[in-house]
Order: structure tokens, then C-alpha cells, then sequence
């Protein structure tokens, strides 16, 4: 179930959602960063290294998909659930407006407290998840919405019930119909975007990515073993 209202609120609630679904276009106007931001980003970049940019994607006082939400787009209304088994709260996803045109926006969410990063599985979705994520991108296709999804995952959730539940299928699935969708999609990398968990949201018409954020088909962790390195070398050197 998506959403559970009280009576006097149900016409409200409704009308939020009918606005959402009506057409609407939004022209950017897009501004080139001049020579000397550019120079001082390259600089800036050049003193860290990759190391220093894995901490910086993984410090938790960075923003969170529901931060961005919060800020970038009006009428949110978050949408719960796969239609399967249960409503994954390490995906966050409903309908927006920006800038007046009605979309749809789907996060990976980490949580900022320990609490909250508890109940969001650290970021982890589970099959539930994806499948939650496919059916709100689903339902943008048919009204026509462009899809918005914010990254930011160390990776799928890899234990036990999430493979008895099918966790390789889901993703599969999400590649497979994302690629095939009729509406445009962004994806934004946040913070991390590890392995299938990223991909899985990230088949997209053009995949932007914040300064300091990763994008990696292993976290620097599970791919030592791939390359050899101890895990001071790890540390200090990685590629």
C-alpha cells in the first residue's frame, strides 16, 4: 500500500496526486563553469588521492538522497512497497515536481544516524527494493514522467534471505526494463555507487556524478583479493 490518509485529508491528498500526473515541460539553462573554477577544481583534485576520495564518498555527514529530495523538488509524495513482499527502506521513491514538471524520483537511501542507518540496511537494498524501484519507473513510463534517481549504495544486500528472495533477478530485471524505458532518466551518484546494487538504478539516458563521489563495479575492499594487495597497501596506494 502506498500511502494511508485520514478522511478529512483525502481530497487534498488526491488533488497532490492528480497534479502530479498532468504534463509539463521545463527548459535549463545550462552555465559553463568558467577557466578559473575549472582550474581550481583540478587543482583541489589533483591533492587527493583515491583513497582520500573513498573516505570522502563514505563520510556520514554528507547529504542523503532524502536531503537532495528535500531540497530539489516540491510535492513530494513517497509511494511504499514492490506489490511483492514488503516496502524496502533503503530505497526512498515517490512523485515530485521540478521546477513545475511532474517526476519521478527514486533514491538510495544510507540514513545519517545510526538509527536510521539500521533501519535503511546502511544503504543495501534488498530485492524488495529494486523491485519497488521498477514499479515506480514502470508507472513513470506510462504517464509519461522523466525518472530522477539519486545513487548511493556500497552495494546490494548479499545475505540469505535476500538471495532466497531472487537478489540477482531483481537487478537483472532492473537493467533489463530500464533499458527499454521510453522516458528520459538521470542518475545522480551521491556518495558510493558500488557494484550491481548501483547499477541496478543507474541504466540511465545520462549518469552524472557529485565531486568526491565513487562509482565501482567492487567496493576497494572485496577487490583486494583481485589485485593482490595487502590491506596497508590498500590504504596507502590504491588504483
Amino acid at each position: 500500500m502506498d500511502k494511508i490518509v485520514r478522511r478529512e485529508e483525502l481530497k487534498a491528498t488526491l488533488a497532490r496526486i492528480l497534479k502530479n500526473h498532468k504534463k509539463g515541460t521545463w527548459k535549463p539553462e545550462r552555465q559553463e563553469p568558467s577557466e578559473t573554477k575549472k582550474k581550481g577544481k583540478k587543482r583541489i583534485q589533483e591533492e587527493k588521492s583515491a583513497w582520500e576520495h573513498v573516505q570522502l564518498s563514505r563520510r556520514s555527514d554528507r547529504p542523503v538522497a532524502s536531503d537532495y529530495i528535500r531540497a530539489l523538488f516540491d510535492d513530494f509524495m513517497e509511494f511504499h512497497g514492490d506489490r511483492y513482499y514488503k516496502d524496502d527502506k533503503a530505497i526512498v521513491g515517490g512523485i515530485a515536481t521540478f521546477h513545475g514538471m511532474p517526476v519521478t524520483v527514486i533514491g538510495q537511501e544510507k540514513g545519517k544516524t545510526t538509527k536510521d542507518n539500521i533501519k535503511c540496511n546502511f544503504g543495501m537494498p534488498s530485492p524488495d527494493g529494486y523491485r519497488k524501484a521498477l514499479r515506480l519507473m514502470k508507472q513513470a513510463e506510462k504517464f509519461g514522467r522523466p525518472i530522477i534517481c539519486f545513487v548511493d549504495t556500497p552495494g546490494a544486500f548479499c545475505g540469505i534471505e535476500a538471495e532466497e528472495r531472487g537478489q540477482g533477478e531483481a537487478i537483472a530485471r532492473n537493467l533489463f526494463e530500464m533499458s527499454a524505458l521510453k522516458v528520459p532518466v538521470l542518475t545522480l551518484v551521491i556518495g558510493e555507487g558500488g557494484s550491481g546494487g548501483a547499477l541496478a538504478m543507474a541504466v540511465a539516458n545520462e549518469v552524472w556524478m557529485m565531486e568526491n563521489a565513487i562509482y565501482s563495479i567492487l567496493s576497494p575492499e572485496a577487490s583486494r583479493p583481485f589485485s593482490g594487495r595487502t590491506a596497508r597497501r590498500q590504504r596507502t596506494r590504491p588504483r
